[in-house]
């Protein structure tokens, strides 16, 4: 009996994955709608069972962006089931990128810090 690699099945949901960032980004590009105008798609991470996909997002409002992209979920969905080969669509979900926010606090602290900078000195 010959099983597939969890590597194989990782690069399978990982291709997928990019895809449908791609489709849904171009898809949210043609929704008119300003809730959604200033989102950036940062990944979707895609079961290998082509379930569920959480599709992760930064926005200015992220309250207002969430409520959107629950709204047009539907569309989206259709969007990606018209556009990639799949044997199904995975549903989606949507999650604020807590990563993007911690790079942003991050860099926050460190302009508030101060610390003179280092440049070579003349001879």
């Amino acid at each position: 009996m010959s099983r597939r690699g969890s590597g194989r099945e990782y690069e399978r949901s990982a291709r997928v994955g990019q895809l449908m960032r791609e489709i849904l980004a171009g898809e949210l590009d043609a929704i008119d709608d300003d809730r959604i105008f200033a989102i950036a798609l940062t990944g979707v991470d895609v079961d290998n069972e082509l379930e569920k996909a959480v599709v992760h997002f930064d926005a200015d409002d992220t309250d207002d962006a969430l409520e959107a992209l629950d709204e047009h979920s539907g569309r989206l969905r259709r969007a990606v089931s018209s556009q990639a080969r799949l044997r199904k669509t995975p549903r989606l979900e949507f999650r604020l990128d807590e990563a993007v926010g911690g790079g942003g606090r991050i860099e926050d602290i460190l302009a508030r810090l101060d610390i003179p900078s280092e440049t070579p000195e003349d001879d």
